[in-house]
């Protein structure tokens, strides 16, 4: 028996690093405006230091634009309500990140009504079933829901990876069941509220007796009876909260539908644009020697 060979797509969620970049380096690294670029030259110390560890062939990098604008917010307005809008000076740099990530050939994907989630969710499920294997690279446990087959998820800052067997292992759920996980659960980082009372310990146990929401509210008769401590209450709050953890649900789930139409064809590194990089690396007071960093760390075109 011959075993079957995939070929790497490596998905970037890009804007984690971008905002990462944000937090944890000073201000004071400005252009010639004056303007801090401090999450630019985070965000391309890792798309650089990344591109010469894995020297792709298959890329495709997702930034976030709808944090105010995405089709979860007309679900529920409350919906990553807790977060501070980026301030101009960020937005200008995620502007400059997006143009340095077109200028090293990498294609980049952004929406005003799709998260990256959606789009690095929907993009897997297209390249899925044309012998690719996904590779998510992100910091964001909830895109572990978008693992199948020999599929990876890749804490890149922290070298942590995780497959399929490595989710359930983690979560104690498989990678089907995270947005019922999500669910039952809530998430405090993106304001869905799930169902009050159920933990993850708690949702554990449900999810391994009944594979998904719509399993377990069909049965919600017989929770009482299982050998978990305050069933009885638990069931009545999974009655009380059945509209508000099925929405939970909804927003938790990545959107396997985005308006995108990839390939093989599209997604594959193409040849840097050198002059767009030189300008892009003029503007940036501190720039000095930098290209020749991302020229050496690039595979040759």
């Amino acid at each position: 028996m011959t075993t079957r060979r995939f070929k790497d797509l490596y998905l970037i969620d890009a804007s984690i690093y971008v905002f990462r970049a944000w937090f944890s380096l000073p201000d004071t690294l400005n252009a010639d405006d004056g303007a801090p670029v401090n999450a630019v030259y985070g965000y391309l110390r890792f798309l650089t230091e990344f591109l010469e560890k894995t020297t792709p062939e298959y890329v495709a990098v997702a930034f976030d634009e709808s944090l105010t604008t995405s089709f979860r917010n007309e679900i529920y307005p409350e919906y990553k309500a807790n977060r501070d809008l980026p301030p101009p000076e960020l937005e200008r740099q995620f502007e400059a990140c997006r143009r340095f990530t077109r200028a090293l050939g990498l294609r980049s994907f952004c929406h005003q009504r799709f998260e990256a989630d959606d789009l690095i969710a929907t993009i897997a499920h297209q390249m899925r079933g044309q012998g690719f294997r996904n590779i998510v690279v992100s910091a964001d446990k909830d895109l572990t829901q978008v693992l199948r087959g020999s599929d990876l998820w890749w804490d890149y800052a922290r070298n942590r990876t995780l497959d399929v067997d490595g989710v359930e292992r983690h979560f104690g759920v498989r990678s089907e069941q995270i947005h019922d996980y999500l669910a039952l659960v809530g998430d405090a980082v993106d304001n869905i509220p799930g169902v009050p009372g159920v933990g993850p310990k708690t949702a554990v146990r449900l999810l391994r007796v009944y594979p998904d929401l719509d399993a377990l509210y069909a049965n919600l008769e017989h929770i009482p009876q299982l050998a978990i401590r305050g069933a009885g209450r638990i069931a009545e709050n999974l009655q009380r909260n059945r509209e508000q953890v099925f929405m939970s649900r909804t927003l938790a789930t990545v959107a396997l539908d985005a308006p995108l139409a990839v390939g093989a064809d599209t997604l594959r590194m193409e040849a840097r644009d050198e002059q767009i990089l030189a300008d892009l690396v003029k503007w940036m007071t501190r720039g000095d020697g930098y290209l020749d960093r991302i020229r050496a760390v690039l595979p040759t075109p």
